[in-house]
């Protein structure tokens, strides 16, 4: 089910969301799997955060482009996402992973919206009855 977008919603600049995981996919660190990418999320207080998968010979620790970015928005003062897009590296729109999808969960605004190859949805239609800090 993708998500009607309201008025406010649709003011969200997809392409600006998509240039920036464009450019930071220029960055992946991505020997093993030869598989690039790049996310971007507008934050709450209007900045844009953006990272990159970074992998690890040993494969099991290797980051996720999501990992990054969240790294991102605390490095650069914290907030919540508002919108989220992830691309690989022919540009095409990628769903995150399982644990992905619960990291952006965790901080993400309610309603955040995602670009999915679908079309966009909300963070809850993406993860449905989710745990998050409000079940601790």
């Amino acid at each position: 089910m993708v998500h009607q977008l309201s008025a406010e919603e649709a003011t969200i600049d997809w392409q600006t969301l998509t240039d920036h995981a464009t450019e930071a996919m220029r960055h992946s660190y991505s020997p093993y799997s030869n598989y690039a990418v790049g996310a971007a999320a507008l934050v709450s207080d209007g900045r844009i955060v953006s990272g990159c998968n970074i992998e690890n010979a040993s494969l099991g620790i290797t980051l996720c482009a999501e990992c990054s970015l969240v790294s991102d928005l605390f490095r650069t003062g914290g907030g919540k996402l508002v919108a989220f897009a992830c691309v690989d590296k022919e540009g095409n729109a990628l769903m995150p992973c399982g644990r992905c999808r619960q990291l952006l969960y965790e901080h993400a605004a309610p309603g955040m919206l995602l670009k999915s190859v679908s079309g966009i949805m909300t963070i809850e239609q993406m993860l449905p009855d989710a745990f998050g800090p409000e079940r601790l």
